[in-house]
């Protein structure tokens, strides 16, 4: 056995539990952050709930994007990575405005 075997398939399993748990907890993250918003109508706490939620789609899209449409991985990963830049750009915003 080479010492370079990763066990692909245990790593994929761990991935997807990864990938699903992210998506969970920032789905939790993004809700509370825009009831947080309706309920104090700050614009602020609306650019950080977008925010929250952009970072989470950008975390699972690859794989998403990878498994169900056939991209390629690169492409999916050079999505991702946008998605959560513009996320964090956001939520720096979000944290800039009065």
């Amino acid at each position: 056995m080479s010492p370079y075997n990763t066990g692909g398939a245990e790593i994929a399993l761990a991935l997807a539990v990864v990938k699903t748990l992210v998506l969970i907890v920032g789905g939790i993250i993004t809700y509370f952050a825009f009831k947080a918003y309706r309920r104090t109508r700050q614009r602020a706490l609306g650019y950080l709930s977008f925010g929250f939620g952009l970072v989470t789609l950008g975390f699972v899209l690859a794989g998403m994007l990878y498994e169900v449409l056939n991209v390629h991985l690169m492409m999916g990963v050079l999505l991702e990575s946008l998605l959560v830049l513009a996320g964090f750009l956001v939520i720096a915003y979000s944290l800039y405005v009065q």
